[in-house]
């Protein structure tokens, strides 16, 4: 929603990061699909208001850097890939994964500014990854349950929804809008733990399943009295969820909500589902199943959230006890490092 609406009887407040579309914290963003980039290939990708070119060297690894070549500044995404270069299409010089310049065709000396901005990249669950610096300080995030496994992926078409990612990422937490908009009314016990780096902040909320509505009614007889699932927000741009944890019938399932900002105050969601990869005909049929239940119960609360977050202009000036964990989120992104792809960025 506009940010400029009702400034003289609502002005906006404006945080360090949470919500600021001047901020872009340092994090691991999704640049596309990993199938959508064979070996020898490259292609440019828009990351907030930022142009990154990706390709695929002949060693099957993926390099990321700054789109326009320091030439002229064609968009290198058009160019070739050549062993484990990227060369431009118009004059045909050639940057390696360190985003110097190896080649110039009409001449031996490189100037001292033929050189980009390199980037980490990394490919985990079936996409492409890109950090806004050379020397991440950790790489994409993982469920603790999973770490160690062989791991079996799907994943949605993305959408977009017409607010800051971070406004999105808050809905996990938000147990006030489980009671109005979901009519599951819960009363939920809050546990919080943040990691040594600061970057990853995981809320579990567990507690007893009420018998007033039929959706209550249903969750208690299939699953038990009790709930619980858990949160793990990373870097401020991805969400891990992990719900069904403790019940009976059904093992814990994972979803992953990976959030890019977008030019025009939008954001695009990438849905992914993750199972453990299990071995032989019945473990192939049972890891299938578990994607397909992770999937229906994204579809059950998708539709419903939609419709706030498309319409929202979030101010936050009359918090309540309820939002407790809306605060401490707020108060972690706000913690975060600052990238060089920020409109305003402090060195």
């Amino acid at each position: 929603m506009n940010q400029f609406q009702n400034q003289n009887t609502q002005p906006l407040s404006k945080m360090k990061i949470f919500n600021n579309w001047d901020v872009v914290a340092k994090g691991w963003y999704i640049a596309c699909p990993s199938r959508e980039l064979p070996t020898g290939k490259a292609k440019s990708v828009d990351i907030y208001e930022q142009r990154i070119v990706i390709f695929r060297g002949e060693d099957s690894k993926v390099r990321a850097l700054d789109a326009y070549c320091p030439h002229l500044g064609t968009d290198l995404g058009i160019g070739r890939v050549e062993g484990n270069l990227i060369r431009c299409f118009f004059h045909h010089w050639a940057f390696d994964g360190e985003g110097k310049c190896q080649h110039i065709p009409c001449q031996s000396d490189i100037p001292e500014k033929a050189k980009l901005q390199a980037y980490a990249t990394e490919e985990k669950y079936d996409f492409i990854w890109v950090y806004p610096d050379v020397n991440p300080p950790h790489g994409v995030a993982e469920f603790d349950e999973l770490k160690g496994k062989s791991l079996l992926t799907i994943h949605d078409k993305a959408f977009e929804r017409n607010c800051h990612h971070h406004i999105c990422m808050m809905n996990g937490i938000d147990a006030q809008h489980l009671q109005t908009v979901h009519k599951l009314n819960i009363k939920m016990e809050l546990f919080l733990q943040q990691n040594e780096l600061n970057q990853i902040i995981d809320f579990t909320l567990r507690g007893q399943f009420s018998n007033t509505t039929p959706r209550e009614r249903l969750g208690q007889k299939i699953l038990g009295n009790n709930y619980e699932y858990t949160m793990r927000y990373a870097d401020g741009c991805i969400g891990l969820l992990t719900i069904m944890k403790n019940v009976r019938l059904v093992p814990p399932l994972h979803m992953i909500y990976a959030y890019t900002p977008i030019k025009d105050g939008r954001t695009r969601i990438q849905p992914i589902y993750v199972t453990e990869k299990r071995t032989g005909i019945w473990g192939w049929f049972v890891s299938r199943i578990l994607l397909l239940l992770t999937k229906l119960a994204y579809y059950f609360l998708r539709d419903e959230d939609g419709m706030i977050y498309d319409n929202i202009r979030y101010n936050p000036n009359a918090i309540i006890s309820i939002d407790k964990p809306l605060i401490k989120y707020m108060n972690y992104v706000n913690s975060l490092e600052t990238s060089i792809w920020s409109k305003k960025f402090d060195t």
